[in-house]
């Protein structure tokens, strides 16, 4: 009897043990938390999680709340065991009860993944075209009174094929994105200076009013329809389904040093499965040394030095913001499945 109970201490022990080591949780994490103003789901993943990437399969989805995918100030999040397991559950924390329903929380005050604010532009205004879109699209050829230079309320002519969409996007084309290791080219960055009102068209020349604008409208500038795009916030951080290795191919600024909260551009895109939210590793390049007992040239590891969070997809390249970075990052480093 005293065996079999030893036994059974034992099991146990060796249970418990199994399920801290799989538990992916931080040391000291809280029972419970709420959800404050300028937190973003990263922050909480991060305060949880030794790796946050894996929020999704530790979430519990409460069947008592009807989109457990949105995250409010003012919820509360929860450490429970379910089946023996830790999980984090969601207590919706504002919801008002009103006779006859509840009060409904519109999805725009629901906390974001990343900081809004840093990647604001990258998500509702830049854009990445083919080079034949860019090609096609209306250009700007002259301002009134053949000014070279417009800003807002002013009226200014272009000229191409105009659909009579009623409203533009003015762009100003960057330079091309060449994939450094197949030499493809992946898109062109489309860099947003303001929108217009097209007035009337007469053959091939629009009049246009320039209803916004970022900068000075300059002669050259293409003319590309609204995009509608929904601002995806609310992603949750996650690795990506498929074995994903890119490189960093540019950071905004046209700097080559990579740092915590710089966007960069990958050469990696939908086509290799990515989506918003997915989490990578950033691996800095192995120095090429040479092996003086082999006399040779020899290329050390990779070594992992941050993480970065896509937030923006096309076909065959992201924008992702560098949510850490342990080491000196910079151009042509390595990302791949965190």
């Amino acid at each position: 009897m005293k065996k079999t109970l030893l036994g059974i201490v034992a099991a146990c022990t060796f249970a418990i043990i199994a399920i801290a080591a799989e538990a992916p949780f931080n040391n000291d994490v809280p029972d419970k938390y709420t959800v404050k103003k300028g937190d973003t789901l990263w922050d909480i993943s991060e305060l949880y999680l030794r790796d946050p990437w894996l929020w999704p399969e530790i979430w519990y989805a409460n069947p008592q709340i009807r989109n457990p995918h949105l995250i409010y100030p003012g919820d509360i999040i929860s450490l429970v065991y379910i089946d023996g397991r830790p999980r984090l559950m969601l207590e919706r924390g504002r919801d008002v009860k009103l006779s006859p329903g509840i009060k409904v929380l519109p999805h725009a005050e629901a906390i974001p993944a990343l900081p809004l604010d840093i990647i604001n532009n990258f998500l509702s205004r830049n854009r990445i075209v083919t080079q034949e879109e860019a090609d096609a699209a209306p250009y700007v050829v002259a301002g009134y009174e053949k000014r070279l230079l417009s800003g807002v309320g002013d009226t200014f002519y272009a000229r191409g094929q105009f659909d009579e969409t009623p409203a533009y996007g003015l762009y100003r084309i960057g330079k091309p994105y060449i994939d450094p290791e197949t030499e493809e080219l992946l898109g062109i960055r489309a860099q947003d200076v303001g929108s217009a009102k097209l007035k009337t068209i007469d053959a091939d020349i629009g009049t246009l009013l320039a209803t916004r604008t970022e900068e000075e409208v300059r002669v050259g500038e293409r003319l590309l329809p609204h995009e509608e795009r929904r601002m995806e916030s609310t992603f949750y951080p996650s690795a990506p389904e498929d074995t994903v290795e890119g490189v960093i191919m540019a950071v905004e600024g046209g700097i080559s040093q990579v740092g915590h909260l710089d966007v960069v551009a990958i050469n990696r895109g939908e086509r290799e499965g990515l989506a918003p939210g997915n989490v990578l590793a950033i691996y800095k390049q192995g120095e090429t040394v040479t092996d003086k007992v082999a006399k040779e040239k020899i290329t050390l590891p990779d070594e992992r030095g941050g993480l970065l969070m896509i937030f923006r997809t096309f076909e065959k390249m992201s924008y992702g913001l560098v949510l850490s970075a342990d080491r000196p990052l910079a151009v042509n480093d390595v990302v791949k499945n965190p």
